[in-house]
């Protein structure tokens, strides 16, 4: 399966292609839906979207790391982390075709 990045361009013309709007109005809608995305994560609110998943900002603590090729200890500062996690929806649609295990769940042998 060949790997493909999808960019806002092609998300652009997704919406040109689907929805009917100008190629201007388009990425205007698309620019917009983005920002308030970004908007929302900047003051820390969780993204839930239906059926596809939620992007979450997580705080971590300060903590300890170590350089790899020294061994040096390197205090790591706090910061916040943004996750995804995708619905069970989402799961389902990415794992269809793989050998029936769509639900995601591990088979022992």
């Amino acid at each position: 399966m060949a790997e493909r990045t999808v960019t806002r361009a092609d998300l652009c013309e997704a919406v040109y292609q689907k929805i009917g709007l100008s190629r201007t109005e388009s990425a205007a809608l698309v620019e917009l839906v983005l920002k308030e995305i970004t908007d929302c994560l900047e003051r820390g609110e969780t993204v839930k979207l239906s059926s596809f998943g939620s992007f979450v900002v997580r705080k971590k603590g300060q903590r300890v790391g170590r350089n790899p090729k020294t061994g040096t200890e390197v205090p790591i500062s706090p910061r916040r982390v943004m996750v995804f996690k995708p619905s069970a929806i989402l799961k389902q649609r990415i794992n269809a075709g793989l050998g029936g295990n769509a639900g995601g769940e591990a088979h022992g042998p």
